[in-house]
């Protein structure tokens, strides 16, 4: 029998204090992460993407792919597949009718906070590395103002420059790096847990595999 397919992410907040958000479902009061199932013809990178922005409210930069939770529902296989990502900004958007409410927690108390014991296991697996990685906005520093002597030179030299000095350049903070040095790789992991999950007997045994 096929494997239900999901995918999802772990969603970080920067800062000095990393948080993840966890999100709280409506129909059993249960914390869990961000995730849900394939839509048909849907890969599973826009999936987890589409989930965790629904759920959340968040729009996010998606980073790299990070493991696969293997459970059972109803009597098959589940497989969500996970990715690290940023959240981009405020949330632009109220989350999805099944979310009952959105809490961010630094990495201890979100793992304790998940009431999913194989989530518990992925969590304390891959956050480390989630929270590591996070990329927080440079505030700029406060010069002190210069003196009027220096303000009259700096001016001298500009009106005598026939170009105008150029102006300092920005980048958007936590832009998604390129995905396809990840795609590879993660294929041949899930291909891996297929076949595992193909030759168990039961299927209602939960495992955590996380991307080496």
């Amino acid at each position: 029998m096929a494997p239900i397919h999901a995918a999802g992410g772990i969603l970080v907040r920067g800062g000095s204090r990393p948080l993840i958000a966890l999100v709280q479902r409506r129909k059993d009061g249960e914390w869990v992460l961000p995730k849900g199932k394939l839509k048909p013809g849907e890969n599973a990178l826009a999936a987890a993407r589409r989930e965790v922005v629904e759920e959340t409210g968040h729009n996010v930069f998606v980073q790299e792919f990070l493991g696969v939770i293997s459970y059972g529902v109803g009597g098959k296989a589940k497989l969500a597949q996970f990715w690290r990502m940023q959240a981009a900004s405020a949330a632009g958007r109220k989350p999805t009718r099944d979310i009952k409410a959105v809490q961010w927690l630094p990495l201890d108390s979100a793992i304790e906070k998940l009431s999913l014991p194989f989530e518990q296991a992925f969590l304390r697996s891959v956050g480390p590395q989630a929270v590591k990685q996070v990329r927080t906005p440079a505030r700029p520093s406060r010069a002190a103002p210069p003196d009027r002597a220096e303000s009259a030179d700096r001016a001298d030299r500009i009106e005598g420059s026939p170009h105008p000095e150029p102006a300092p350049s920005t980048e958007p903070v936590g832009e998604s790096p390129p995905l396809d040095a990840t795609q590879s790789s993660r294929k041949g992991f899930l291909r891996f847990i297929l076949n595992a999950l193909s030759g168990r007997r039961s299927q209602g045994t939960p495992g955590t595999q996380s991307q080496p």
